[in-house]
């Protein structure tokens, strides 16, 4: 496997740390340099990746958790509670739910949400910018899918009003210390003995154009594209969200069957096959990371590919995880 993984990262111009999951075993494989310059190794104890929105279904997941914690409470609220509770500034926010934010079907469709403003924001800033801008343009059509970042910038500050604590404060609590995690952080928490990656393009040969996140960028981005990680910590994270560590089976169903999801979105990943694989992919503006994930919801076969080095559009770093994944059990996975 290691061998058959290598050499389609190779033929395919791309660079990075894989985890292939086989029979409900994971096993970590890493091809070329996540820091060229410094020649770093992808893989390397010190390198943790970007996962640009593969961390939306963490968010979602917290403010399950939360959902849960103030059932039996008059702080009670579900899918269906209206956002103006939390942001009664917020434009047509009497008519968004809980659930149509995390789905993306809110109609908010703000610009430039990756675009490095250049300015280090506070959560409580990134979350403001996020009331601003939405407030700024005319809402798109309530119930549409339209992908955006606010909406879960808009559920980091919601975790805040309901719990509060911080979104770090949370993130750590419930997710990292809930499941060991040693080499999982927001960037601003991100240790000095730690790095996370350069991104490349294949331009004739390796390690062009290179780009990173900036602290800037990051802190823009709370709860939709803050979060780095290691492949294998996040195969931990997939499993602690059906497994009770995180949430229970049925918890899962509930954030991947909102009733406000207009595709098979919600809760920050995409089901299909009846339900049987779940995936999502990410990549920040100005940079050239392709992450993506695919697994069988059992947890028990897929491929976890944070790629540093790219060549091509999202499509073509898929179909690089579905030869990877046919590999792994074929006739399970799909190729988008």
């Amino acid at each position: 496997m290691r061998s058959y993984v290598r050499n389609v990262l190779v033929q395919n111009n791309s660079r990075g740390s894989t985890v292939i999951i086989k029979n409900g075993q994971p096993q970590q494989i890493s091809y070329g340099w996540a820091w060229y310059g410094k020649r770093i190794g992808n893989g390397n104890d010190s390198v943790v990746y970007p996962t640009a929105s593969l961390q939306k279904v963490v968010t979602a997941a917290m403010v399950i958790q939360l959902m849960n914690e103030k059932w039996h409470t008059s702080e009670r609220f579900s899918q269906n509670t209206k956002i103006s509770r939390w942001y009664p500034e917020l434009k047509n926010a009497n008519n968004i739910t809980l659930g149509q934010l995390m789905t993306h079907t809110s109609g908010i469709n703000a610009v430039n949400t990756e675009a490095d403003r250049g300015i280090n924001y506070s959560e409580d800033d990134a979350v403001k910018w996020a009331i601003d801008n939405a407030n700024a343009i005319d809402p798109g059509t309530l119930g549409t899918y339209f992908y955006n970042n606010t909406n879960y910038i808009l559920l980091a500050g919601i975790i805040k009003k309901i719990s509060g604590q911080s979104y770090e404060t949370n993130f750590n609590n419930r997710i990292v210390n809930k499941l060991g995690l040693a080499n999982t952080y927001l960037y601003q928490n991100i240790p000095s003995w730690k790095t996370d990656p350069i991104s490349y393009t294949w331009n004739i040969t390796n390690y062009q154009d290179p780009e990173y996140i900036t602290k800037t960028q990051a802190s823009q981005l709370v709860g939709a594209a803050n979060m780095f990680t290691t492949p294998m910590d996040y195969y931990k994270i997939q499993v602690g969200l059906s497994n009770g560590a995180i949430l229970n089976k049925s918890d899962f169903y509930y954030l991947t069957h909102l009733k406000s999801r207009a595709n098979n979105y919600s809760g920050g990943i995409y089901l299909d096959n009846n339900d049987t694989i779940k995936s999502a992919y990410g990549n920040l503006g100005g940079t050239h990371f392709g992450i993506w994930f695919q697994m069988t919801t059992d947890n028990r076969n897929g491929l976890i590919m944070f790629l540093n080095q790219t060549a091509g559009d999202e499509n073509a770093q898929k179909q690089v995880g579905y030869q990877i994944l046919n590999h792994i059990k074929p006739y399970t996975f799909i190729t988008g």
